[in-house]
């Protein structure tokens, strides 16, 4: 099964790693060991909360107006 992950760059340093499909959420130094730890940490969401996947996430963005 093929899901997303959104990696995130900290303040401190690694990986903040994101799967929208289930919501699961952790963190790496590297963005190798975020994929892993992101890897793991989903397959034992899905182990307990079984995924009907109705499509894929669409990732885009969009702009805000900065602060004055």
């Amino acid at each position: 099964m093929e899901l997303s992950a959104v990696l995130t760059p900290t303040l401190e340093g690694g990986y903040i790693a994101f799967n929208p499909e289930t919501g699961t959420t952790t963190q790496g130094e590297t963005v190798e060991e975020a994929l892993i730890n992101l890897r793991e940490a989903t397959e034992l969401y899905l182990e307990e909360f079984p995924l009907t996947i109705v499509g894929r996430p669409l990732l885009t963005s969009f702009q805000v107006s900065e602060p004055a």
